[in-house]
């Protein structure tokens, strides 16, 4: 008995292909959802990341009474429902005010999540300017040391990076690159400020840039953290083969990136290479007889 059942139409069918796994995943989706005691900040915090995040989102309204840290069947179920491998609850209590779990799905199961506490909060309305259109892909940089050494730290980089990347793209319009978004680890926090880039003018090609912040910014602080084990993140990060380069013999790379070939060639023979056809250079038919081993026989005269 399976628990797989065949589509009955076309549109099942054609959703049923969309879900299977394919040798180029689509842009990962985000579920942003709400927990049952969400106070205003929490709230306004998770509508100003859909905002950044959109439209590769999912914003939940209602309340959900779940705790993602003693049990992950309702996220579980919501990442399955709503095709969303990343997401992001919001919650607030007494013991842990303030509250963001942000984590990724492998095989709709929780790979990997991080709590966060929101210790201050400037939202996107609170900051009076202009913004980036919707859809537009940030340019993400990390500051501190700590995000290389401290594997916890590593890790929170690693899904920071999967969490805002957005779409991936074949080339760059310089026009396009518009949007940052700036983590810095300093003193055991989290500051995540976003600036809009402006291109001024500069008397030359290269443009002069600066930076505007346009919020929403975020001074956060790690809490509890639930990461899988090594075993099991070396088989999320599993490529298929048809993906991987096929390797060419014969071909190098130094450490600029410069490529070189080997050829193997046959040895060459002199005596049979071409050269100008001159006069000057023929060969008398004496000295061809001499290459070919004999005397040519001369012609009879015909009597």
């Amino acid at each position: 008995f399976s628990c797989y059942r065949k589509p009955k139409t076309k549109r099942a069918k054609r959703f049923l292909e969309k879900r299977e796994p394919k040798l180029k995943e689509n842009t990962k989706n985000a579920m942003l959802i709400k927990g049952g005691n969400a106070n205003l900040t929490v709230t306004e915090v998770l509508k100003d990341i859909y905002a950044v995040k959109k439209p590769f989102a999912v914003l939940y309204k209602k309340k959900n009474i779940t705790r993602p840290f003693e049990d992950q069947t309702s996220l579980e179920f919501f990442s399955k429902k709503s095709d969303c491998s990343l997401f992001l609850f919001g919650s607030h209590n007494k013991k842990r005010p303030n509250n963001l779990i942000i984590g990724r799905m492998f095989d709709y199961h929780v790979l990997d999540m991080i709590e966060l506490g929101i210790e201050k909060f400037v939202s996107l309305k609170d900051v009076k300017n202009s913004k980036c259109p919707e859809g537009t892909k940030p340019m993400l940089i990390f500051a501190g040391d700590v995000f290389d050494v401290n594997e916890e730290y590593r890790r929170l980089k690693s899904l920071l990076i999967d969490f805002f990347r957005g779409p991936t793209v074949p080339s760059i319009r310089l026009a396009g690159l518009e949007y940052i978004l700036h983590f810095t680890a300093l003193d055991g926090k989290i500051y995540m400020r976003s600036y809009k880039v402006l291109l001024k003018k500069s008397g030359c090609k290269i443009p002069r840039i600066e930076l505007e912040e346009m919020g929403p910014s975020l001074d956060l602080v790690m809490r509890r953290t639930h990461l899988a084990s090594d075993d099991l993140y070396k088989l999320s990060l599993k490529q298929p083969k048809a993906l991987k380069p096929k390797k060419k013999k014969n071909i190098s790379h130094d450490v600029f990136g410069t490529t070189y070939g080997r050829i193997h060639m046959q040895k060459q023979d002199l005596g049979k290479l071409q050269t100008r056809k001159m006069k000057g250079l023929k060969k008398r038919p004496a000295e061809k007889a001499a290459e070919d081993g004999g005397v040519s026989p001369k012609k009879s005269k015909s009597g």
